[in-house]
Parts: C-alpha cells; structure tokens; sequence
C-alpha cells in the first residue's frame, strides 16, 4: 500500500516496475547528455520550513510598500472572495486542459460561459477560450487578417499611443508573415482619423484602435475608424476589457471585425506580466479563429454536453494548417473571469464601470486644482485613468512620490499618468496631499 496519497508508488512497486522494463535504477530511464550533466555538490545547506519561510519574509520585506496608481493595461479591481474559493476546488486547478470531456463537464461549460459573457459584451458572435494577454492577442490578430482578408496587403496601422511593448508583440508575431506595423499620429489622445485616412491604402491590412486607449480616453470617432479600415479593405480591430465593454458603445455596433483585450482586469489581481487575452471576431471568420471554442450539444442520451469543438494549434489536429501556435491558454484564468462576471451580474459590473468614469474625472479635476499641475491633457472623456502636465519634470515626481508610498507612471519629460480604481479609492486624499506638496 503507497503509504502516503502524494507519493505515487512503494518501494516495492517501483522495484517492479524497473524488473519489468530490465533495469536496475529509475536513473537509467533517463539520457543525460554530459555536457549537461552535473553531479557536483550544490552547496545549499539543508534547512526547516520555519528558516526557509523566516528568509523568504525578509526577502519580500525588501519590497517598496507602494499604493499603486498605476494602469497603461495593467487595472486592479477588487476580486470577490468566491472567486478564489471556486476557483481553488481541484477539479478546476489541477485539470491542465480540457481534449477529455466526458470528465471535463464542468470547466467546459465554465469555458463556455465566458465565450458566452464576452459575445454578450462585444456584440459579436464568435469568442475563443481565451490566449495568452492582449499583446499576442493583437498578434494573432494579425495573422488572422492575413488569412482572411480576401486581397493582398501586410501593413497593420497602429496608433502612437499604443504602448511600444504591445507594439514589439505585434511586430514579432507579423515578422514570421511579412507583416509589418506602422504607427500613426494621435490627436487628444485619440487616432488623428485625417492622419488614418492618410497612411490607410491598399497594402493596410489591418487598422488597430483601442477604446478606452492607452492613455484613458475614449475614442470619439470609432465608426470613421471602422469606415477607414473598411473602404481600404482592411480588418477593424479594437482593443477593450469586459470592464469597459459593459459600458461604452458594443464593437459589432462601430464596425469591428476582430476584439481583442486583456480580460483579466475581472477575477485576477494585478500582476503587470500575466494576462489573459481575449479574442472576439465575426462568424464568417469562425474557422480561422485561432485557439480553442468550447461548444454546446447533446450526448446520445440527449442531454446538453460540452466538448472542444475548435483545436487549432499546430502540436494537435491542425498540424501544418493551424492558424496558431498557441501551445495552451489561459483556461484558469478565464475561469476566474467569468465567476468575477457572474458574481457582479449586469447591474454590478457597470455600476463598476461608471465608477471608473466618475473616480478617473474626480480624481483629474482635484490634481487641476494644483498649481503646476493640468489635468487632464486630453480633452477627451476618460476611463480609469488620464495624463497629467507637471511643470516640474515628471521623472521628480514620479521619485518624490515614491518616497511618500505612492506609485505612478511617467509618460513624458512632462507628462504622468495616474489610474484609480476601487482597489486604491480610499488613498485618493493622501495621494492628492503627496502630489501637492511634490509638485510645488
């Protein structure tokens, strides 16, 4: 008998094993190269738990204890405790995937639940089961259009103020498809639509907006996008989150083709690495989808079942014909988005969305109060977040700021950038106080 439920196999049982398949030691089942192989002394003393948690402490003490203002694609909203408690049953963390479904039912419907939240939201009917965050999002975006646009063309235009890391994304995926990313000029903290008319051609393949953008504001002029995209044959594809989506104009009702995004903005704290990427598009495109669709239908006793009904990636059934490389996705993580979802329902989740729109105003017009200080600079609504003018130079600020416990972005040598949310609503006072005085 294994006498401990973590350890797989006895002594004897592993001894039995090894006869069967004719060798003495579980090491000769494993081809080690020696020029890979290390068996030296690693000179790590062994120590208890307790030591090893007391060090790992003092470590993480370490930290800048910072309340953070921080956005630019990054938004921390407050995670309901349920979230953590469903979302930790084992048959939902430890299942890696879902290629089994008739022992996978739940997380499947689960799956399928947040395709269905994100339909919802963007109006359009086709939504995958998540990819990796918004920037492979927008380049699989990309390669999408390649594949569907029905004429030649291999530029994707791009705002300028789309930050360059999203960019780097973007160029790295086109590079493998010839595609290359022009950025154009930006208006208020907008696209600059006569500037769009202008670069948008023959050759665009693809016209890339966001609503909210990078910078906080809403984009005004997003059916001229689309028009532009369109007249030029091009896809339209607009970047959101869920948050924003409960509350501004739906993408299929301006003409998108393709939304993508972070969706992790629900069900997950911030991490400013790991996301969870989002990608609608319209059923005409439904076979060039890349990733994974969880679909609904019945088993031969006639009741609803849930299976995988779209694999793309290349190491499965696709092959060469994969529209994606996508090694896995963020499963887990789209499951925590849609309990956060369904925890808010419709009602909580735009009263959280008109929060953002509220705070991120309030918030501007207090800091506009501050001699040396204009906010917003754009003269545009915003959502979350906005860009402030400094006379001092905003690296000092951003600095002094830090040494009284607050973090913010610098955006320019005169520019910073400051995001709230519930998450730091209560610090709104003394994060105001600290940028008076720093700004002086």
């Amino acid at each position: 008998m294994t006498p401990c439920p973590y350890v797989p196999h006895s002594a004897e049982e592993t001894a039995a094993m090894l006869e069967a398949v004719g060798v003495d030691d579980v090491t000769e089942l494993f081809d080690v190269p020696d020029p890979v192989r290390f068996e030296g002394d690693l000179d790590i003393d062994a120590r208890s738990e307790p030591e090893i948690r007391t060090e790992i402490d003092a470590l993480l003490s370490r930290n800048d204890d910072l309340t953070e203002f921080l956005g630019r694609g990054h938004y921390d909203h407050y995670v309901p405790s349920v979230v953590d408690r469903i979302s930790a049953r084992s048959e939902f963390l430890t299942s890696y995937t879902q290629y089994q479904p008739e022992v996978a039912q739940g997380f499947l419907q689960a799956l399928f639940e947040y395709q269905s939240m994100l339909v919802e939201l963007t109006g359009l009917p086709v939504a995958n089961a998540s990819m990796y965050d918004a920037a492979t999002a927008l380049g699989e975006a990309a390669l999408f259009a390649s594949r569907v646009r029905e004429t030649s063309g291999s530029t994707v235009l791009v705002p300028e103020y789309v930050r360059d890391e999203r960019v780097s994304v973007l160029e790295n995926y086109g590079a493998g498809a010839d595609i290359t990313v022009e950025r154009v000029p930006s208006a208020k903290g907008t696209v600059d639509t006569s500037a769009l008319m202008g670069a948008a051609n023959e050759d665009t393949l693809a016209v890339y907006a966001e609503n909210p953008t990078t910078r906080g504001t809403i984009e005004p002029d997003l059916d001229a996008i689309g028009d532009v995209a369109h007249d030029n044959d091009a896809l339209f594809v607009l970047g959101s989150d869920p948050v924003a989506l409960s509350l501004l104009e739906r993408p299929s009702d301006v003409g998108a083709d393709v939304v993508v995004g972070d969706a992790s903005v629900l069900g997950m704290p911030t991490s400013y690495g790991m996301g969870l990427g989002m990608f609608a598009t319209r059923e005409d495109f439904l076979r060039q989808v890349p990733g994974r669709l969880v679909g609904a239908s019945e088993d031969v006793a006639g009741f609803r079942a849930f299976t995988l009904t779209l694999q793309t990636r290349e190491q499965h059934i696709r092959r060469e014909r994969a529209t994606s490389n996508i090694c896995t996705n963020q499963a887990w993580v789209a499951l925590r988005t849609a309990m956060h979802v369904a925890a808010l329902g419709p009602e909580g989740l735009l009263e959280t969305a008109n929060r953002m729109v509220s705070l991120a105003s309030d918030v501007a017009e207090r800091l506009d109060e501050i001699i040396g200080v204009r906010a917003p600079v754009d003269d545009r609504h915003h959502f979350r977040e906005f860009v402030a003018h400094t006379d001092q130079p905003a690296r000092a600020i951003v600095d002094d700021l830090a040494a009284q416990g607050f973090a913010i972005h610098a955006v320019g040598e005169h520019e910073v950038q400051v995001c709230v949310t519930e998450t730091n609503e209560g610090s709104i006072d003394d994060f105001i106080a600290a940028f008076r005085e720093v700004a002086q």
